[in-house]
């Protein structure tokens, strides 16, 4: 099972460039970089990303970030992974762009 997380692809390219993601604007003034699972990452986008162009979707295997990561109760008591320090460029599985349907809503790949 993977986890998710989306960030402006100017953000990631700058991360890449440096070898590691210390996080967006907003996760550094929470304190940790926010994740989503599979069945959370698409409401995730709606109520937090909505209609913003320029984005890609960061897939992470959990098991790569040891005890850094946390599961915390988040919207409605649901479990969110939640990591604790910089994401290592090399953690990561792949990163996709995230591109805005017609609708604005943004379309997401096969996840998996």
């Amino acid at each position: 099972m993977l986890i998710y997380h989306i960030c402006r692809r100017e953000e990631w390219e700058q991360a890449s460039a440096a070898g590691r993601y210390r996080g967006s604007t907003q996760d550094r003034a929470d304190g940790f970089i926010h994740f989503s699972t599979r069945e959370t990452v698409i409401e995730s986008a709606a109520r937090h990303r909505a209609r913003q162009a320029g984005l890609v979707l960061v897939a992470v295997d959990p098991a790569r970030l040891g005890a850094a990561l946390r599961w915390e109760p988040s919207r409605g008591g649901i479990l969110f992974p939640h990591l604790y320090g910089a994401l290592e460029i090399g953690d990561v599985v792949s990163v996709r762009d995230l591109p805005l349907g017609p609708d604005g809503k943004h379309l997401f790949p096969v996840l998996d």
